[in-house]
């Protein structure tokens, strides 16, 4: 799920005018990607609290990753259902990451 919104979101970046945005279009990227790269480099963590706070950090990301959708939309440098769909994609990754948080500190405190 995070994975398929960073290859939509690089896709997407993809699009944007050829000069300018540089430096949106690079961050879009990079919180995309750390959405993904964090939880992933959680699931190595030694704890369940550990692993609790890398999620957070991927919640985090994505975050910024929707603050900066709402950058783009002032640009209007995408079209308004394509923006939409990555708004939506970004809080259901949040969410599903929220979900999951819930169950790994709920487990930390059961174990």
């Amino acid at each position: 799920m995070a994975l398929a919104l960073a290859l939509d979101v690089r896709r997407a970046t993809n699009r944007f005018p050829r000069r300018g945005y540089s430096e949106l279009k690079n961050q879009l990227i990079s919180a995309a990607e750390s959405v993904c790269h964090t939880i992933v480099e959680g699931c190595g963590a030694v704890s369940q609290k550990e692993f609790a706070r890398f999620l957070e950090m991927a919640i985090k990301s994505s975050m910024e990753l929707e603050g900066e959708l709402v950058m783009v939309r002032a640009y209007r440098l995408l079209r308004t259902t394509d923006l939409d769909a990555l708004e939506s994609r970004t809080i259901d990754v949040r969410k599903a990451v929220i979900g999951l948080r819930k169950k790994v500190i709920a487990s930390s405190i059961d174990g």
